[in-house]
């Protein structure tokens, strides 16, 4: 595990409701599937905060957006993963919902049913400056760029952090909302990150590159550091135009992969706090997925 480091990490991203379907058959229409069901807090970046604070230790912060029906249950769970909750409560919409249908016969690849709810609703209003007191990196999570206001307020996140010098990552999310949103409209949204934090399928989306290095040495072109994680493949790592070197994926009893991008996302950042260079917090990265397929729903024990 990557060492201890006092520096802040603030999250900005999306705070749901995970519905984890597992089931070793697949759906037929019109009929039952027996399947293992389970509710858990979920979210992109709710996941992906929850493990830096389980493997660095830093002081993990996040801001989101939630509704009043599951707002005390989402504030207990980031507490008690040693994560520093400020979530604004909609009057309007209610928490976001995921259903994940995971497939035990196929790998237990995952397929997602998403309801945003509140998640996106997040708002330049819901922004301040001063959430960057002693934050020394800040991560958004790549679904505020997919609605207007949510995008708004990672922009005004963005420009705040350049104006302090805070580096900034980015991890894009979901390549079937990426393709909706449209490459250039996330490209142009997203400049000025720091790092880029693709799995190879938003990577291969986002260059039209079919191989996972080729399209990190492209887009690091564009940010200064790329990781492109590729599942039972590992990960990529490019700087500058170039290839830093790859590292393996972590030997792993797969039942539900669900969060493994997050959990990659939150030990490579925590690491990198901790003065990990780029390879090694790769790899501290690949150790946290493994850890995460091996556990139903997206977030640490």
């Amino acid at each position: 595990m990557a060492p201890r480091s006092a520096q802040g990490l603030l999250v900005v991203g999306d705070v749901v409701t995970d519905i984890v379907a597992r089931h070793r058959t697949p759906p037929v229409p019109g009929t039952d599937t027996a399947a293992a069901i389970r509710t858990v807090p979920g979210g992109a970046g709710a996941n992906a905060a929850c493990w830096a604070a389980r493997w660095g230790g830093a002081d993990v912060r996040l801001l989101g957006r939630v509704g009043a029906d599951s707002a005390a249950w989402h504030e207990a769970a980031l507490t008690r993963a040693g994560v520093r909750p400020r979530l604004v409560v909609d009057p309007r919409a209610p928490t976001g919902t995921v259903i994940c249908l995971v497939d035990e016969g196929a790998g237990a690849e995952r397929t997602f049913l998403t309801d945003s709810g509140a998640a996106l609703r997040l708002s330049p209003a819901d922004w301040s400056p001063e959430l960057l007191d002693g934050v020394a990196w800040l991560h958004l999570s790549g679904y505020l760029f997919f609605a207007g206001p949510s995008r708004a307020a990672a922009g005004a996140a963005l420009a705040s952090a350049r104006a302090r010098g805070v580096p900034v990552s980015v991890d894009p999310a979901s390549a079937g909302f990426l393709g909706e949103l449209g490459v250039e409209r996330f490209l142009a949204a997203a400049e000025g990150v720091t790092v880029l934090l693709p799995s190879r399928d938003e990577a291969v989306l986002l260059t039209g590159l079919p191989d996972a290095a080729d399209a990190a040495v492209a887009l690091s072109r564009r940010f200064p550091v790329v990781a492109v994680t590729s599942g039972a493949e590992g990960a990529v790592v490019a700087r500058g135009g170039e290839l830093v070197g790859r590292v393996a994926a972590v030997p792993a009893r797969v039942r539900d992969t669900t969060g493994a991008g997050d959990a990659f996302t939150g030990a490579f950042l925590a690491s990198r706090l901790a003065g990990a260079g780029l390879l090694e917090a790769a790899t501290e990265g690949c150790r946290a997925g493994g850890e995460a397929v091996q556990r139903i729903g997206g977030r640490p024990a």
